[in-house]
């Protein structure tokens, strides 16, 4: 029998499907709705619960259709506006979204759900405050309206970065649903946002313990074990997630992120690779993955890869950490922007702290040294003497660490070389800014940049009334709320000015080294480092990634211009070992002629650069430490000059030892410089024992001097912040 043909009574009809869409069984309820829209087509009720259904279910486009036909019948149904506003939310059409939830806030005043869907909107449009408003108001309505509660704290963790607030949300959230497996997920990401780690681990082993299937927990449980440099655990965990969710694309991104701390840097090449074909659009993923190809010298589609980089930063997208496009780039201009596009995203500026009032003059004006790298660590082996040297009738010294107390002896030193040493490597960002606004910092210098382990997020919230970027990173940081830059004429040109966010403090010289750092007195053989005894010796000890394949083209075209030469560097990894060598056959240099030496204790890494004749620069990235390491023992040091602050560093250290015929500016003078110096031995000579005359009397390793020209910069901005003066360029000369 065709039930259709059967006279039924709609308003039956419509009530018996009404029940069944409340029960939940909505295809069924869908069924009866169509067949009633079949007999009475004009069926105002039926259309509008079927649309709602269409909504419901993913069909906004059929949902929105019937709504809107619904409510030009009967325009008052409130709930037939929010319906509306949800496809239309669901289809990006925000501006009709919010219209129709303002429709049904006008005929329902206490409308709640008007009032939540409205607070999503907003927050697509990216309004926040108005968002946050909106939530408030479903709570003001009703104390009890969890989800509010929930997404408030949801746009504090991800959209304003007010770690805070988000977990008072997070938290109240949970005492009205206990058992959201999805609220103590989110906690614990604000409270590893907050450096609160051991909390945020219990959270995501609740979330875990309520939904053991909950991959999106145990990625999470990764990111803060990999924060706390658990990257065994971290592993464990993205793994369990990966086993849970096999096409979890940000569990495979966060993995490689692990990897590549621990140097493994296949394993997080495979990782990235197999993110980026689950979900390409990941921020910043494949920006990782170019950076850890340049750990392994996998050069294939470099320049496609760094033109599209370079792409997306003129096109103001989210690229990459600005790290990476300081060894890919050399364009000011472009760094500037890659830093900005980053900043904003990951550390804008932060307004949870209050504005600070102006401190009082101190008798000695308070530095505070912030740093993950207050251990043996490139940045502490140039700068320990500095904090030894500053003048204490002047200036109040204190480190703030909040990297891992390794206690090795770089520690052990730096924690005797310092007023005060803080350890802060467990508290959050906002406890550490608290904590330099109690104890007065008046000026605050950042020794990491946007390198590991570092805590820009501090700097965020105005932990010193002058912030200052030195040494750790060298480029722009493209925050207002960093004042200055210490630089050099040589590395940041007047005309390049405009290319820093910062102020810029101009010295003689920028790198401070340390004149107690210790040189072994061991004399290498060639044999023992695996040199042929006959040899002319080039070396780069560089870090591998900094290799491009522009600065390994020099290479080997000098190589094929000087018989009986090779070229030494570091044993990075297995595979970049392999690659390079693959590439210089491929441009016809006999791979054996490639060295690679094994890492050694600092003391006698520094001696070994004795067995070389010439140190060659890369550029973009140039040697900063490395450079006034081979230096510092006799061995020069030839670069070519580029246009930022990181292609420029190697000219800057040659100027300041007296050595400024090293320094070209194009590949082809670079190139034929080499040549000359490794075929005429007796010019080679004539320029190490110029190098050795100078190094006594050199502003690079004179300490003490460059510690009193920059205590001279340090007295002039605080000067300028007592005269209530702004932020200016600072030129200290000799």
């Amino acid at each position: 029998m065709n039930t259709r043909n059967l006279q039924i009574d709609p308003n039956t009809h419509f009530q018996q499907a009404f029940q069944l869409q409340q029960n939940g069984r909505l295809q069924d309820a869908e069924s009866m709705y169509k067949h009633l829209l079949l007999i009475r087509p004009s069926h105002v009720g039926a259309k509008t619960m079927l649309g709602m259904i269409y909504v419901q279910t993913e069909r906004d486009f059929e949902g929105i259709r019937l709504l809107k036909s619904s409510l030009i019948k009967d325009p008052k149904q409130f709930w037939a506006h929010n319906a509306l506003g949800a496809g239309l939310l669901n289809t990006r059409q925000y501006q009709e979204a919010i219209f129709s939830f303002n429709k049904a806030l006008i005929l329902k005043p206490d409308y709640t759900d008007a009032y939540y869907n409205l607070g999503k909107t907003q927050r697509s449009l990216r309004n926040y405050k108005d968002a946050i408003i909106s939530y408030s108001k479903c709570i003001e309505l009703d104390k009890n309206y969890a989800s509010a509660y929930n997404n408030i704290g949801t746009i504090y963790l991800e959209d304003l970065k007010e770690y805070e607030n988000a977990v008072t949300n997070f938290s109240i959230f949970l005492t009205l649903a206990p058992d959201s497996y999805l609220g103590h997920n989110n906690l614990g990401a604000a409270l590893k946002e907050l450096g609160r780690y051991d909390t945020a681990l219990a959270n995501y082993d609740h979330a875990i313990k309520l939904k053991p299937d909950y991959a999106e927990a145990f990625s999470n449980r990764g990111i803060t074990y990999h924060a706390l440099g658990h990257y065994d655990a971290a592993l464990a965990s993205y793994d369990h997630a990966i086993q849970l969710k096999p096409d979890y694309a940000e569990a495979f991104s966060n993995r490689g992120i692990t990897y590549y701390a621990l140097g493994r840097y296949d394993d997080a090449l495979a990782s990235f690779d197999h993110a980026i074909q689950l979900k390409p659009e990941i921020y910043y993923l494949k920006d990782n993955l170019i950076h850890t190809k340049m750990h392994l010298c996998d050069w294939r589609n470099f320049h496609t890869l760094v033109t599209q980089l370079t792409e997306k930063i003129l096109k103001y997208q989210l690229t990459t950490d600005p790290f990476i496009t300081l060894a890919l780039i050399d364009n000011p201009e472009l760094q500037k922007q890659s830093a900005k596009i980053y900043v904003n995203d990951k550390y804008p500026i932060n307004h949870a702290l209050p504005k600070t009032s102006r401190y009082p003059r101190h008798q000695r004006i308070r530095i505070g040294y912030f740093s993950a790298d207050f251990r043996n660590h490139p940045v502490s082996y140039l700068t320990a003497e500095l904090f030894e040297l500053h003048n204490r009738d002047q200036f109040e010294i204190i480190a703030f660490s909040f990297g891992l107390n390794t206690q090795d002896s770089m520690r052990q030193r730096l924690e005797k070389g310092f007023d005060q040493f803080i350890d802060v490597s467990e508290k959050s960002d906002m406890e550490i800014a608290l904590l330099a606004r109690e104890v007065e910092i008046d000026i605050a210098v950042d020794l990491g940049g946007f390198t590991e382990g570092c805590r820009v997020g501090i700097f965020a919230m105005r932990a010193a009334p002058i912030q200052i970027s030195y040494i750790g990173y060298l480029g722009t940081i493209g925050a207002e709320y960093f004042d200055y830059l210490v630089a050099d004429p040589i590395l940041i040109p007047k005309e390049k000015q405009k290319c820093y966010s910062e102020k810029i403090v101009y010295l003689p010289s920028y790198q401070v080294n340390d004149s107690q750092l210790e040189v072994s007195e061991k004399i290498f053989t060639r044999e023992e480092v695996g040199l042929p005894e006959n040899a002319f010796i080039f070396c780069c000890f560089n870090n591998i990634f900094k290799i491009t394949p522009t600065t390994f083209d020099s290479w080997m075209r000098i190589l094929n211009e000087v018989d009986d030469s090779v070229l030494l560097l570091l044993d990075a990894n297995e595979t970049a070992t392999k690659n390079l060598k693959k590439e210089a056959i491929s441009r016809g240099v006999d791979a054996n002629r490639l060295i690679f030496a094994k890492h050694l204790p600092l003391p006698e890494y520094l001696a070994r650069y004795r067995i070389a004749d010439l140190f060659l620069d890369t550029l973009p990235y140039n040697a900063g430490t490395t450079a006034s390491d081979a230096l510092r023992v006799g061995l020069p040091v030839l670069t070519q000059l580029g246009e930022s602050f990181a292609s420029r560093m190697a000219a800057s250290l040659l100027n300041a030892v007296g050595l400024p015929e090293l320094i070209t500016t194009t590949a082809k003078e670079y190139e034929s410089l080499a040549i000359e110096l490794a075929t005429n031995p007796i010019w080679l000579k004539e320029i190490k024992d110029k190098l050795l005359n100078n190094i006594p009397t050199s502003l690079l390793f004179n300490s003490k001097l460059f510690t009193q020209l920059i205590e001279l910069a340090y007295q002039e901005m605080y000067q300028r912040y007592q005269d209530e003066l702004a932020p200016d360029h600072i030129c200290v000369l000799q």
